[in-house]
């Protein structure tokens, strides 16, 4: 008789944080984990975080390890909380700066920094300006330690225009516009 083929086990994993719903609470983004699991997964949800289920779970433990436990709970909500408060407040205040900056007496390369402070990668950001507006398009550490990319042309209006179409996440008052008239490097002649 042959036996029956192995059956592999479905793992439910968090969309916020990806651990395993049964370890969200070791993450820092419990309160956001727990809104996702009760609107994707409400059974689960019912299992490990329904008052039941919490008070089963806690009542194994002595009176001082359950007041320490509410108190390590309270402490990591707080944390929780005031690590996405000012994760907010940094977004509110991180600014997109679009630079025209002149290489030589008709030529232009624009700059855009600021993009890392919304989650964006670089590299297909860039990518994206080079397809969009077939030219070269690239990413370049900046002297004070970030990364800026450059891209050949004077299209600082288009990238402000393709910023705002195609990255909601970056608000429209958070995109400057400059315009930088000294020369960036060469000879002069």
């Amino acid at each position: 008789m042959a036996e029956p083929a192995p059956v592999g086990r479905e793992v439910v994993y968090c969309g916020v944080c990806t651990l395993p719903p049964e370890y969200c609470e070791y993450g820092g983004t419990v309160k956001k984990c727990q809104e996702w699991l009760a609107k994707n997964n409400p059974p689960l949800y019912a299992r490990i975080w329904s008052a039941e289920a919490l008070e089963a779970a806690t009542a194994s433990l002595s009176v001082a390890a359950q007041e320490r436990a509410a108190k390590d709970a309270k402490k990591k909500a707080a944390k929780a909380e005031a690590a996405e408060a000012k994760q907010a407040d940094k977004l509110a205040k991180s600014v997109v700066t679009i630079k025209r900056i002149e290489r030589n007496k008709r030529k232009f390369v624009t700059s855009v920094s600021g993009l890392e402070a919304f989650g964006l990668e670089l590299k297909k950001v860039a990518k994206d300006f080079g397809k969009k507006f077939a030219t070269g398009s690239s990413v370049t550490k900046t002297p004070s330690g970030g990364e800026e990319i450059v891209v050949q042309g004077d299209v600082s209006g288009e990238i402000e225009e393709l910023l705002l179409e195609k990255y909601k996440e970056i608000p429209e008052d958070n995109i400057e516009l400059v315009e930088d008239k000294k020369k960036k490097g060469g000879a002069a002649g």
